[in-house]
């Protein structure tokens, strides 16, 4: 039996014990034998799973989420600790520090007109912490692990704050269509290297025409799932209504029933 208070109600320093427990000698195995590397699909998954619970507007799901993501974070700073490297006093130290420097116009004498003016501030006062000194430094510092799409997105409006932008949407819509005609040429080519690159080229301007639009690339491409599922929801339902086999039938016969599903989904 491990040396552990039970109580009726548990705060975050019971948290923080009981990952302490779970990694010591006579813990668990499972936990004892992980590492940052190990881990880090969990919390990936962990951070999608709290943003699913937003989604759905579920305050008793999302706190539930929300502590899976804690234990998380406990975890790896855990880790950090037994190296003796830091502990969860330090990252709480470290993030306040932020959040005082980050805000003069709370926790100093700063004067603000408004929370455009706050974005800016903040921006300017990011740039100074992390010694960015070139815009090119506030690129490669967007972090390479955030899905692809968010990460082209807010390095295009580091370019945009400089004045590297199209003047609107049009442009960047031209933009698209250029760069489509770049792949179809690619794939004739047959050099599946170049067609990657332009594949990449597509995607981003197609973030380009998004941000313009005021459209979460993420949120548009996850709703085009979907409704591509619902789709083929029906044309899989109708295919047993008719007692055939998708796989039995032609594109053209597949085709008619997902053009019909678009009326209906």
């Amino acid at each position: 039996m491990v040396n552990f208070e039970y109580k009726n109600v548990y705060d975050v320093w019971d948290f923080r014990k009981i990952i302490e427990i779970l990694r010591s000698p006579g813990g668990c195995p499972w936990d004892i034998e992980q590492t940052h590397e190990s881990i880090r699909r969990n919390l990936l998954e962990e951070a999608y799973e709290v943003c699913e619970a937003i989604d759905q507007n579920d305050p008793e799901h999302l706190r539930e989420e929300l502590g899976d993501l804690l234990m998380q974070i406990i975890f790896h700073t855990r880790i950090e600790e037994e190296k003796g490297a830091f502990d969860l006093d330090d990252v709480a130290d470290g993030a306040c520090k932020k959040l005082i420097f980050r805000h003069p116009h709370v926790f100093g004498n700063i004067d603000v007109s408004g929370s455009d003016e706050v974005i800016k501030n903040w921006d300017e006062l990011k740039r100074k912490e992390k010694s960015q000194v070139t815009v090119t430094k506030t690129m490669t510092d967007v972090a390479e692990s955030l899905p692809a799409l968010w990460r082209a997105e807010k390095i295009q409006k580091k370019a945009k704050k400089v004045g590297f932008d199209w003047p609107d949407v049009s442009g960047a819509m031209d933009k698209l269509y250029e760069e489509m005609q770049e792949l179809r040429q690619a794939q004739a080519e047959g050099d599946k290297a170049h067609i990657e690159e332009e594949l990449g080229d597509l995607l981003f301007s197609a973030v380009n025409v998004a941000r313009f639009l005021d459209i979460d690339p993420e949120t548009a491409l996850h709703k085009s799932c979907d409704k591509f599922i619902g789709r083929f929801d029906y044309v899989e339902a109708e295919a047993q209504n008719i007692g055939r086999e998708m796989k039995d039938m032609s594109l053209e016969e597949l085709d008619t029933l997902y053009n019909a599903g678009k009326q209906k989904k």
